[in-house]
């Protein structure tokens, strides 16, 4: 393993900007692995850590296959970590609504350019991504409709379910979507939280990378299938939207199995504690999102069901 300086702005009143990369391995560009973009998103870095330690010991152990590349970027964006926002500091905009990127740009334009010029040749990208919404997900692997098609591939992962989604107009300057436009096979892969570290959601997350390397044959490692994965789109599921805003009681949890009229979560008065709704299951099948926050805002989509 050696660490590479994949993009280097220089600051007026503290160390430079930098962001590292992490590779493994020599040969053709094979895989390239993405932490956090945004400041919060401490579960994919954290994730990308521990993937770069196993990525280690294999090294170490011999157990990479000659003729590839590995490259683990595990934070695009360390200014917004250091004080704990989202987006970049100075202007509150997102990297990844700046790809490909423009490296005369304004600063975030320039980071996703210089980011974005090293990774796009690589044949496969994975980004640990987390979603616009806040709460908890099942483990799935995420894949955007381009007409680029490598399903098969994204099962390999072992994750319960394999999400197709359409692209939607924000989407056009994301990093996955930059990835296939570019002929690189993009997969999104969502762990259960965003901003809390769950240790064991990680390891799953770590184990199903170490699925696909070793599918694709670029590492030597024993397979782990979690599940058969269950091929969706986006479209088959069911959002649930609270019916006031308050705060937020859920009485189920992520992965579980519901059943019709079966209840799901309550909303209350915050300053009284009067029930002001509540959120029944339409229909039999299995939580997917569940919001995770306290409060939340009249008709917000807080839970996401996958029908039986």
């Amino acid at each position: 393993m050696y660490t590479e300086v994949i993009y280097e702005s220089s600051s007026l009143y503290r160390d430079s900007f930098q962001i590292r990369g992490y590779v493994f391995g020599k040969g053709k560009k094979s895989v390239c692995i993405v932490g956090n973009l945004r400041g919060n998103e401490y579960q994919q870095l954290y994730t990308c850590s521990c993937i770069i330690q196993k990525l280690k010991k294999l090294e170490q152990e011999k157990l990479l296959n000659p003729g590839y590349e590995i490259l683990v970027i595990p934070s695009a964006n360390p200014y917004s970590i250091n004080i704990q926002k989202r987006f970049w500091p100075i202007d509150n905009t997102d990297i990844n609504r700046m790809f490909p990127g423009y490296v005369e740009g304004e600063t975030t334009q320039r980071i996703a350019g210089g980011i974005f010029d090293r990774l796009k040749d690589y044949e496969y990208g994975i980004q640990l991504a987390s979603y616009y919404m806040p709460g908890e997900f099942m483990p799935h692997i995420n894949i955007m409709k381009t007409g680029f098609d490598y399903v098969e591939k994204a099962k390999k992962f072992g994750m319960p379910y394999v999400v197709l989604r359409n692209p939607r107009p924000y989407d056009t300057t994301t990093l996955n979507y930059n990835w296939q436009i570019w002929n690189t096979m993009a997969f999104s892969l969502y762990t259960t939280s965003t901003t809390r570290i769950n240790q064991e959601s990680a390891a799953r997350g770590v184990q199903s990378i170490l699925n696909f390397l070793a599918g694709e044959g670029i590492i030597r490692h024993s397979y782990c299938e979690d599940h058969a994965s269950q091929v969706i789109d986006d479209e088959m599921m069911l959002s649930l939207r609270a019916p006031q805003a308050g705060l937020f009681e859920p009485f189920v949890h992520v992965e579980q199995e519901v059943i019709k009229g079966q209840l799901l979560a309550k909303i209350y008065n915050p300053l009284d504690g009067e029930e002001q709704g509540a959120i029944y299951a339409p229909g039999n099948g299995i939580v997917f999102f569940m919001h995770d926050e306290p409060l939340t805002y009249e008709h917000t989509a807080v839970i996401k069901m996958i029908p039986a």
